[in-house]
């Protein structure tokens, strides 16, 4: 049986990994360049098929992903006239690896339901890195049929995947997720911050939560900015983070909750991008908190190797 053939939109930092490993490992790929040229480029190289519109993309494609920045770009690549929905053919999947609010993609599903196209959702957990070694997370909001279909495509480029529910539902569980994340983001970074207002060495506070039950992966890739200015630490920005709160805060006053510490962690990150650093990597918090305490940004340790 032939593998089924891939269209491709979003090959940024997470889509490339993506979309490489899928034609790597034998899936016919078709892409078109939404922002940036040299993953395009690269995947070109490689033997993909570039395009000029989402509609091309989908004509050529069994199963179309997307990974773009916010909902508002899915529902563009999607539904204007030279969009995915009027290149797909009845049968077609199309799959958001974006992190999106569920509201737009359950609107979408119908959209393209009306044209007999199935959507799905496969958000991702992980980085870039894991993306290129093909060993991301996959969270899967899809019917039963269509999750086994898709599933042999989803394991080119990801090692655990989890069927979440339907569609819809693995967008969701992602917020949460997310929520968990930039929570910790903005815990890591006030710790930080406190470490300097009351003159403790940072490099203390790493060598006593690191052995304990608080120590985690975020917290390392806090640190590894604050303790060596490592540019790579995190490479989220503060203006997707903020994005991924309010889908998530906007999530959950739709079922009645208020989230206080989603606010909380909203509040701070709306900070720093007013402090301009919007396009700045999550670990940037830290600078955030110091800003409006007043405290200027703590210099690097005279000995960063020791982290």
């Amino acid at each position: 049986m032939s593998k089924p053939t891939i269209g491709f939109i979003g090959v940024g930092l997470m889509g490339h990994g993506m979309a490489r490993n899928m034609l790597e490992k034998g899936h016919g790929l078709t892409i078109i360049c939404h922002r940036n040229r040299a993953p395009v480029d690269d995947l070109v190289r490689r033997g993909a098929v570039e395009v000029k519109t989402p509609r091309e993309v989908a004509e050529r494609s069994d199963i179309v992903f997307t990974c773009l920045n916010s909902s508002p770009d899915v529902e563009d690549v999607i539904l204007r006239p030279d969009g995915v929905l009027a290149g797909a053919r009845p049968g077609t999947i199309v799959a958001d690896a974006s992190t999106a609010d569920p509201e737009s993609t359950l609107r979408l599903a119908q959209r393209l339901a009306e044209k007999g196209v199935i959507m799905c959702d496969t958000a991702l957990g992980n980085s870039p890195v894991e993306a290129e070694a093909g060993t991301l997370n996959a969270f899967v909001g899809a019917d039963s049929e269509t999750f086994a279909r898709i599933r042999p495509v989803i394991e080119t480029w990801a090692s655990n995947i989890v069927h979440v529910g339907g569609v819809g539902d693995g967008h969701r569980v992602k917020l949460v997720n997310n929520f968990i994340g930039m929570a910790y983001v903005a815990l890591f970074a006030e710790a930080y911050a406190a470490c300097q207002a009351i003159g403790l060495d940072p490099q203390k506070l790493h060598e006593v939560v690191k052995p304990g039950g608080l120590y985690c992966g975020m917290f390392e890739r806090i640190s590894r900015w604050v303790l060596l200015r490592d540019p790579k630490a995190h490479l989220m920005r503060v203006n997707n983070s903020l994005k991924d709160l309010s889908y998530f805060n906007h999530m959950v006053e739709g079922a009645g909750m208020t989230s206080m510490l989603g606010h909380a962690a909203q509040h701070l990150f709306m900070i720093a991008k007013s402090n301009g650093l919007g396009d700045a990597a999550m670990p940037r918090l830290v600078e955030a908190v110091t800003a409006m305490n007043g405290m200027a940004q703590a210099p690097l340790p005279k000995d960063p190797d020791r982290a």
